[in-house]
């Protein structure tokens, strides 16, 4: 039987990206998400099984929702894809409103912990127990851009989880892994083409990468067997400022 995935942000960018390599890989996969018609649109590009099932991963009650209907439909989960997340506008700390911040908190961090939660419950319980999950980091879950605050602290904590979750899984058979993307060609990184504010305040054009790299990551991950662990695994554009950033 095939494995079954959860990819959310499933919609566009990354999501989309990993959740049309799982299904083509034939992965069964659920495609969580706010906006239904952009889910439905992602199951329209892949061949394979998808559900659709549309949910803001800032509300706990619709995380738990997303689970339940993966698991009437399908019995099990073998991997999350922990991916749904946000960005900011460049500003000084100072200056960020504090409804930002919150905002920006509880989808990278809070919504990533409640499906997280969820995920590891589910592994937990099935039969053969076990699974994956795996956590969209960032580059910036090593080293920040300039005045990106809200973005680099939810990044960092993925870190934190990702570890965490692969500590307490060990003996439940429950992998963590974490994929460090940097500059894939998706809406949030249109401003890389045109100039992307540098640590010296300098603006210049970065490199991007097709997501589809991104996609190719996941798997690989996935494709190994639960005795063995990618903890973490940077994939990014070759020729952007990270090992020389700052």
């Amino acid at each position: 039987m095939s494995k079954v995935a959860i990819v959310t942000g499933a919609g566009s960018g990354v999501g989309r990206a990993v959740a049309i390599g799982l299904l083509n890989a034939g992965y069964r996969t659920v495609l969580a998400g706010r906006r239904e018609s952009e889910l439905r649109g992602t199951a329209e590009l892949a061949g394979g099984e998808s559900l659709v099932v549309p949910t803001d991963v800032t509300d706990p009650a619709a995380v738990e929702a997303l689970f339940a209907a993966t698991e009437k439909a399908y019995g099990r989960l073998d991997l999350l894809f922990n991916n749904a997340g946000r960005g900011t506008p460049a500003v000084p700390i100072d200056e960020l409103p504090l409804e930002t911040w919150r905002a920006v908190i509880d989808l990278n961090l809070n919504g990533a912990f409640y499906c997280a939660r969820a995920a590891f419950g589910m592994m937990r319980r099935q039969n053969p127990g076990g699974g994956r999950i795996i956590n969209n980091g960032s580059i910036s879950a090593h080293v920040p851009r300039p005045f990106q605050a809200a973005y680099t602290a939810t990044k960092h904590a993925i870190t934190g989880l990702t570890r965490q979750i692969a500590l307490d899984g060990r003996p439940l058979n429950i992998v963590c892994g974490q994929v460090d993307i940097g500059n894939a060609d998706t809406p949030m990184t249109v401003r890389m083409k045109e100039g992307a504010l540098q640590a010296d305040l300098t603006t210049a054009v970065e490199p991007v990468m097709d997501p589809k790299h991104v996609a190719d990551a996941v798997l690989y991950m996935d494709g190994l067997p639960l005795e063995a662990n990618v903890l973490f695994m940077t994939v990014m554009a070759n020729g952007m400022p990270y090992a020389g950033r700052g």
